[in-house]
């Protein structure tokens, strides 16, 4: 069909107002189309373009291609190029006369061409003409102009190539908008051309007939095409406008590459001339745009490509192994495995294992030997924790004799160094290699999995959480491979779990230990079983402790440790309470306490009980007494291991026990003190304690007279306040009201030494006027006279006649209230 042809022509001297005009308008473009066309024709032209170019001159102006969408679904493609003025008349000689053809909605360029190959159409004209021209869409047949020289113009363009064709590729999505073009800044316009019809080979059809353009604008920012081309006097306005441009003239960029593969892909297959490539990739299965096939395309072409690219190639083979015939799997495998190669990465080895993986059974060992060659080298030279290894049978031939002979030296002298912390993820892989190699390392295996043992726990602990570590995958594939290995290691965790049970059980939580065989391992049984113990139990410790000590399946008196294993699981940041102290030290003999190292916590038991637990009726001494108890049995049962402040505070305990309920040896108040001395920092509770159970007795009736006299005249302040706040409990003050004997001795202490220190005789005062004096209050008067009478038997006749004269007072006194109130009243 024939297609409709435009002009447009800039105004002529004198056409004052107006821009330019239409000069023929071929049949079906309306004018609501012409208002939308004329912007896309008209050509602006640089600055300082003189006003009678020569030939030259005029030719060097830039020329402006456009390939445009309109808004009824239409095409339009043009050329605006400049002119000589004609006529004489006065004002610029250059003006300018577009060329444009309409393609109607969904009508195809003649010759199914792409709109870029009509650039240098010999059918473009510069005036208007007079009757029928041929449609400079019409081309030729085979290749045209603008094919010529694009391999050497790509190579030109080397350092811009994959950052340009990966920013025209998204210029090229169905969703990318065209109000924010990519701009390509060149000298020359037919350059801009060049870049267009890179890629209209680079890419997919439909996505090369997407991309709108224009060679040369002047004012990128309002231009609707998705490609726009400057010259590089416009490149700082474009960047001002924010977008995206490409200088690709002069320095080239010194930034490295893109972070799109494919792209990258691209620019290598065009600076290696294999322009042909493209096509034979769009015949393999995947995305558009993937890098995979592209790369998989060059690899197998001899064109070297980068780490990232080798790795999308790998990764797509390994995802599609049955695209490839056998002579091209060949090829990859070669091109992936080249001795040349020295930038691999770490994807990139994953990639091949993969590939590897997915290559093994389904091509001859020959062709996947070189891959397996190279995986255990990188995992033994390179370091890589993460490779999926080969099977063993890949090994099998002189291809894994000659590994093995290789690497085993090197192999061996790694795992049998002691020298510096080794990573679990590397021990974990030198052992799979050693394996998969047939490499004896019987002689070093014992210190191999002893250092591997405490770092498993180590490196676990530092990479926090609660996921199983990284090192999990690969360690117990180790494990599930070699019997031996896991033999040792599981009773080397065994070994050290009773140093740091608590760690080994946290270690278990994440890493689920294949130990259910027929090993004892009596340790890492009582860890695996205390989180569930712990869930079902709760804060029942002392069932928890039980249960996990049945999990080890021995008892403490035939392996003292299981109880170090337990006490650490169940008690671990805590010290037991005096109750299930008792409970651990009943449970063993002190013997396996000994062995075990639990007696410490035991002793913390006893010096951290507190003063006095609480209940309904209010403080009882009940867990005080137990917990002097425990010190007596501890000092009994560990003489030689309790020594230092630990000992005395045991020893505090003890006296009061003694306190409460025997005998203890005369100077009761300078052991008290003495022994604070040694056990300090003492526990407050431990000192209250202490404190307590001896005003107690100092406050019983049959307490002797010389440690009294001791008490008071040894003048310590804590001793005496303690003393104070005793003789004011409600238990005293019951005693003094009802026991008239008692009172009596109270006030023959509290006033037999007055001039002891300074602490005691105002203290003594105080609990007479204020404890002594309201108890005989409330006494009868057969009772004061009792008090008075016993006064005077344990005392004096002067002693009786002091009572009665400060009985008297306060008798006085209250006689004096009564008449006052009496007389107020009146």
């Amino acid at each position: 069909m024939s297609l409709a042809q435009v002009h447009y022509t800039s105004a002529a001297p004198g056409d004052e107002g107006t821009a330019g005009r239409f000069t023929a308008v071929g049949p079906g473009v309306s004018g609501a189309l012409l208002a939308e066309i004329e912007p896309l024709v008209r050509h602006e032209l640089p600055d300082g373009v003189p006003d009678h170019p020569s030939d030259s001159e005029l030719r060097s102006l830039p020329q402006a291609f456009t390939y445009a969408a309109l808004s009824d679904g239409s095409r339009l493609v043009s050329r605006s190029a400049p002119v000589r003025a004609t006529g004489g008349s006065p004002g610029p000689g250059v003006r300018f006369h577009a060329h444009a053809v309409h393609l109607p909605p969904g009508v195809p360029l003649p010759g199914d061409r792409l709109p870029v190959e009509a650039w240098r159409s010999p059918h473009w004209v510069a005036v208007t003409p007079g009757g029928a021209i041929p449609d400079p869409l019409t081309l030729p047949p085979g290749p045209t102009a603008v094919s010529k020289g694009l391999d050497d113009f790509a190579v030109s363009r080397g350092p811009w190539l994959a950052a340009v064709l990966a920013d025209l590729r998204r210029a090229s999505e169905p969703t990318e908008s065209g109000g924010r073009p990519v701009v390509l800044v060149e000298r020359q316009c037919a350059d801009v051309a060049r870049w267009l019809g890179l890629a209209s080979v680079t890419l997919p059809r439909e996505s090369a007939e997407r991309l709108t353009f224009t060679t040369y604008t002047r004012r990128p920012g309002s231009s609707a095409a998705r490609v726009v081309g400057v010259l590089p006097e416009d490149a700082e306005a474009a960047r001002a406008a924010g977008l995206r441009v490409h200088v690709c003239v002069g320095q080239p960029p010194s930034a490295g590459g893109t972070d799109d593969a494919w792209a990258e892909t691209a620019a290598r297959v065009w600076r290696s001339r294999s322009p042909e490539l493209f096509r034979e990739a769009r015949g393999l299965p995947g995305e558009p745009f993937a890098a995979g096939p592209l790369a998989v395309t060059a690899l197998c072409a001899g064109i070297t490509l980068g780490p990232d690219e080798r790795t999308a190639a790998a990764g797509w083979a390994a995802d599609r192994p049955y695209a490839l015939d056998a002579k091209r799997t060949g090829q990859l495998v070669e091109a992936l495995t080249s001795p040349g190669i020295d930038d691999r990465t770490g994807p990139e080895f994953d990639a091949a294992g993969r590939l590897f993986g997915a290559l093994e059974g389904r091509c001859p060992a020959a062709v996947t030997a070189p891959l397996a060659a190279m995986l255990v080298t990188e995992a033994v030279r390179g370091g890589n924790g993460s490779l999926e290894l080969p099977r063993r049978d890949a090994f099998a031939g002189p291809e894994g004799a000659a590994v093995a002979e290789r690497l085993a030296p090197e192999i061996l002298t790694e795992l049998g160094g002691t020298g510096g912390s080794r990573p679990v993820a590397r021990t974990v892989q030198l052992l799979r290699v050693a394996r998969l190699l047939g490499v004896d390392d019987a002689d070093s295996l014992p210190g191999v999995v002893d250092r591997l043992a405490p770092a498993l726990l180590a490196e676990a602990a530092a990479e926090g959480g609660t996921d199983a570590p990284g090192f999990a995958p690969a360690l117990l594939e180790l494990l599930d491979e070699q019997f031996e290995v896991r033999t040792a290691l599981l009773g080397a965790l065994d070994r050290i779990a009773p140093q740091d049970p608590g760690a080994v059980a946290r270690f278990l939580e994440r890493v689920a230990l294949p130990f259910t065989g027929t090993q004892a391992l009596p340790h890492l049984r009582m860890c695996a079983e205390v989180p569930g113990a712990m869930a079902t139990l709760g804060g029942d410790r002392a069932a928890v402790w039980h249960r996990v000590l049945r999990a080890a399946g021995l008892s403490p008196f035939a392996e003292p440790l299981v109880l170090r294993t337990a006490v650490g699981l169940v008690w671990e940041d805590r010290a037991p309470t005096v109750e299930e102290a008792r409970l651990l030290l009943d449970a063993a003999t002190s013997d396996a306490h000994r062995v075990a190292g639990t007696w410490a916590r035991l002793v913390d038991a006893a010096l951290g009980a507190p003063a006095a637990e609480p209940s309904a009726t209010g403080p009882s001494p009940a867990s005080t007494d137990e917990a002097a108890a425990l010190a007596h049995d501890l000092l009994r049962g560990f003489p030689g291991e309790i020594g230092g402040r630990e000992r005395a505070g045991l020893l505090l305990l003890d006296l009061v026990r003694e306190l409460r309920t025997g005998a203890p040896e005369p100077g009761w108040a300078e052991t008290v003190r003495t022994l604070c001395a040694q056990a300090e920092p003492v526990e407050p509770a431990l000192r209250e304690r202490a404190h307590a159970a001896l005003v107690e007795r100092l406050l019983a009736p049959d307490r002797p007279g010389a440690e009294l006299y001791d008490f008071v005249h040894g003048d310590d302040a804590e001793l005496i306040a303690a003393y104070d706040r005793t003789a004011r409990t409600e238990t005293v003050r019951t005693r003094l009201r009802t026991q008239p004997a008692y009172a009596a001795d109270c006030f023959t202490v509290w006033t037999a030494h007055p001039h002891a220190g300074r602490t005691w005789p105002p203290v003594a005062a105080a609990l007479l006027d204020e404890v002594l004096r309201p108890a005989v209050r409330a006494m009868s008067a057969e009772d004061v006279a009792e008090v008075e009478a016993t006064v005077g038997r344990t005392g004096s006749s002067g002693r009786a006649e002091a009572f009665r004269t400060w009985n008297r007072s306060s008798t006085l006194g209250r006689l004096g209230r009564r008449i006052a109130g009496r007389v107020r009243r009146g």
